[in-house]
């Protein structure tokens, strides 16, 4: 199966405008939306959703921590119940909205820290598995694709829901990042951390012939992805985007 394109959008709020959603919604499969908490508002929720049903991408609520300031990049000491609480309100919020205009989320992605944490964590990602599992209706959740994904996916299969009979994932890989030899993005203050446009096709090129990628220490290391994470911040990387959708598209 190809690979699906998803990228973080609805991120503006108020008079601040982030990102490039126009232009970058034409080429994904899916949009993570922003919640309101790190980023985007009641308005740019709307006008994100409405962009994304004219353009038939899937949907996905894309929470964060409490932390608009820090546009969800900082990482925040919740207890278990206030972290499944803020996701569940999150989701919901969208999901309401989503609902006003036909439409139907599709998944969920944490943003910035928290996915960061949920990956690291296994406290924070039982909690965030749970608070998807148990939502009143059946939603995926998208994490990393790491060499742990037998287990991550052990954890996830483990949760059901009173609507869900078991909580299924998207595994997602980072088009641009360069990885660890563990799997997990290697540090941006290290040097070669960020691909250019150049390494980053050639990245993408080997997820779809191979399933693998090339790790930092050049080990070769396979990944099951499902959908790879693409930026629309600059002109720049749209037009990557449409390079990515060519080698992803058969």
């Amino acid at each position: 199966m190809p690979l699906l394109l998803n990228c973080d959008l609805g991120e503006s709020f108020g008079s601040w405008n982030m990102g490039m959603d126009h232009a970058v919604m034409p080429h994904i499969d899916q949009a993570n939306i922003a919640c309101g908490f790190h980023g985007g508002d009641p308005v740019t929720m709307a006008k994100t959703l409405t962009l994304a049903k004219a353009n038939q991408v899937a949907l996905g609520a894309h929470p964060s921590y409490p932390d608009l300031v820090g546009f969800g990049r900082r990482s925040m000491k919740l207890s278990s119940e206030e972290l499944h609480s803020s996701i569940t309100y999150q989701i919901a919020a969208l999901d309401g909205m989503a609902l006003s205009q036909g439409l139907t989320l599709d998944y969920v992605k944490p943003h910035g820290a928290l996915y960061n944490d949920m990956m690291r964590d296994h406290t924070i990602r039982r909690t965030i598995m749970e608070a998807v599992a148990h939502y009143h209706r059946p939603l995926k959740l998208m994490l990393q694709a790491t060499s742990a994904y037998e287990q991550h996916q052990a954890e996830a299969s483990d949760l059901s829901g009173p609507n869900t009979p078991a909580l299924e994932l998207y595994f997602e890989a980072f088009a641009d990042r360069c990885y660890d030899d563990d799997g997990s993005l290697l540090a941006r203050s290290k040097n070669g951390a960020v691909h250019n446009q150049q390494r980053m096709l050639e990245q993408v090129q080997q997820l779809c012939d191979t399933g693998s990628i090339t790790t930092v220490s050049g080990h070769i290391l396979q990944l099951k992805v499902d959908t790879l994470c693409v930026h629309g911040d600059n002109m720049e990387a749209v037009q990557a985007i449409e390079s990515i959708r060519k080698i992803v598209t058969p």
